[in-house]
Order: C-alpha cells, then structure tokens, then sequence
C-alpha cells in the first residue's frame, strides 16, 4: 500500500481529519432531522455501531430548528448537510452544528457563499466542499460534459472563493457514482491540492452492490494512499454502512479492533451445514468487543480448515458432523457439530472480555 497523502488537519466537535490522523468513518440520517427523536435514536445506533461522524439533512427551516434540541444531546459531531438556500447554513451555525456540507455551486451567489464563510469562520466551522457528479454546474457540463474533468474543476472553482476569502478549514469530495469516474476524479483532486479530502461511491446502491462499489472505490484510493474520511452510501438502514466501512478499513489494515472473521467459500469437500455455523458465529459475537483485535476461523473441511484455525486466534475446522476447536494454533477439544459453535463463542467470550 502506497504511503499516505499528507493533508491539512482540521477538526469536526473533537475528531481529526486529515494531517495523518486514522481514517474517519461518517455516516448520514435517513430520518427527518425535523423529527428530533428519530434523528437521536438514529444517532446513537450509528454510535454504537462505530460511526464517529453523523451528517444531518437540513432541507427546511423546521430541520434547522430541530438542531438547537439534537445537537446537545447528539452522541457524534453533526455535519449539516445544505443545499440551495445559504441561510440554512447560516441558521444551522447559529443553532451549533459544527460542520457544514454545501455544494456551493448550488448555493447561489459568491456573496451567499461568502456571508456563509464568514459565519463559519467565525465560529470556527470547517466546511466540506461536496462535488457531486448528478449536480454539475451548467457551464462546466457545457465545456467538458459529465467527466472527470469537469467534477475536478467545479471542485478547484469553488475551493478558490473559499482561498480568496482566507478560510482554510476546508475538505473535499468529487463524488460520482461510477467507480471509475470517482477513483480517477479523486485521483485528478490529490494531486492539486492539499485538503483533507471525504472519499466514497455515490448512491452506490443496495446492501450488496451498493456494498461492492463503495470497498472497489474507497479501497483503490485508500491503498493509493488517498483520503482521510470515508462514507459508504447504501440504500436503506445507515447502521449498515459503518459495517461495511469498519471491514474495508480492516482488510486495507488501516484499522485493527474487533474481529476478523475467515470461512471457506464451501464446496464439495464440506460435510457440515457451514453457512449456518458461521452466521451463527458472527450473530453470537455481534454485540461482543474483546479486548484485542482477534481473528476467528470458521472452516468446513479437512483441507485447509486446520491451518487456517491454526492461524487464527481462535478457529474450528470441521469434518462429518464434528470439528477441531483451536486456540492460538492448538486444538482444545473436538466438539460434535451441534454443539462447537456455542462452545466457540463461549470460550472467545470468557477469554476475551
């Protein structure tokens, strides 16, 4: 993996991004932010699921409202999330959000985008640059049409007005949601500038290929060695989005907690049930954190099961209807198929808390 991009660092409450800091993992309600309970109950599930970022949609003056009761009681730094009327912004920063996404070429005027600044440069708010390939300015789709050019330019375009006013606490996306288009386009962005930059897929999709996409893009430009926060976009329940982001971080090995868990892909050789063992395994251990980052070895036959639970810290290999519990490259008993699985997470569990 290629070394890191140095970037600028700024702050979002009391997260760091960028400057070398570990990769930030944000995520965004799909609750009407007006609906102050939904949004916090929201809030503290992508909490607990390790999302450290939350970003709130502000489409109304009752959403920019809705900010004075949520952000006090909020358990993650919030993003207001802007579009066409600055003066949302500017109700959001009076209101104490303490981070702004607009897409300026949106927003307006420069003197809007200005009047925004200067509100954010006076709290001290960093705001994001959010490019996004759907929402081109019509001068650049005119010059270029929807390329990677014209996202990159639209970006280095609206970075300027903030240069010209001497705000620095800036960071920015060039999302699109092609693979392609969005790795070459960040790619393009790196390097030209020095901000911190948000990476991810747009509308990336459903769980699956939504899921696919975002670690195809995100992992590309994270083992290039950039970006600094990440967002997976997925259709649906956002809890599952800091999932997916936790696992592509690990595989990249840029983050090491929890556990990793390794299977077999099943095949003829397998003579137990694996698919429901290992479902099993991981909802055993869903709401179980250890205390050091583990491996956990679920495998289904005699061919490879027993030196990759020899690797692992913890792993069964499995022959017809029984298997081989190890334990740091040892085996500590054989276990009937109906009963390992619970053995295994009981034994991970005692150990590792």
């Amino acid at each position: 993996m290629k070394t890191r991009k140095k970037t600028r660092q700024l702050k979002i409450g009391g997260v760091s991004i960028g400057g070398g800091a570990p990769i930030v993992i944000q995520s965004m309600n799909n609750t009407k932010t007006a609906d102050v309970e939904a949004t916090l109950s929201q809030l503290r599930a992508l909490k607990t699921a390790g999302c450290q970022i939350g970003r709130l949609a502000v489409p109304d003056r009752e959403a920019a409202e809705a900010l004075k009761k949520i952000i006090p009681n909020s358990p993650l730094p919030l993003v207001a999330d802007i579009h066409f009327d600055h003066r949302l912004a500017l109700m959001s920063i009076e209101n104490g959000i303490q981070a702004l996404r607009i897409n300026p070429g949106n927003i307006g005027s420069e003197e809007k985008v200005k009047a925004v600044i200067d509100a954010a440069k006076e709290k001290n708010i960093p705001i994001r640059i959010g490019i996004n390939g759907g929402s081109l300015e019509k001068d650049l789709l005119q010059k270029y049409g929807n390329t990677v050019e014209a996202i990159v330019e639209s970006a280095l375009r609206e970075a300027a007005v903030f240069e010209k006013y001497h705000f620095e606490a800036v960071k920015i996306s060039v999302k699109s949601s092609s693979v392609p288009k969005t790795v070459a386009a960040y790619e393009l962005l790196s390097a030209q500038v020095d901000y911190p930059l948000h990476i991810g897929v747009t509308e990336a999709g459903t769980l699956l290929k939504g899921s696919i996409k975002s670690a195809l893009g995100i992992g590309i430009l994270l083992y290039e060695g950039i970006g600094d926060t990440i967002r997976v976009s997925l259709t649906g329940d956002p809890v599952r989005e800091i999932t997916v982001a936790k696992e592509i971080l690990k595989d990249l090995g840029l983050r090491e907690e929890g556990i990793e868990f390794i299977s077999c892909p099943t095949c003829g050789r397998t003579k137990v049930d694996l698919e429901t063992m290992v479902a099993a395994v991981e909802d055993g251990l869903r709401d179980f954190t250890p205390k050091r980052p583990l491996t956990v070895a679920v495998m289904g036959c005699e061919v490879n099961g027993p030196g990759e639970a020899k690797e692992a810290d913890y792993g069964i290999a499995c022959g017809k209807g029984q298997g081989l519990l190890f334990k740091e490259g040892e085996v500590i008993g054989k276990y009937r198929e109906d009963t390992i699985v619970d053995i295994l997470v009981r034994e991970i569990r005692r150990n590792e808390q």
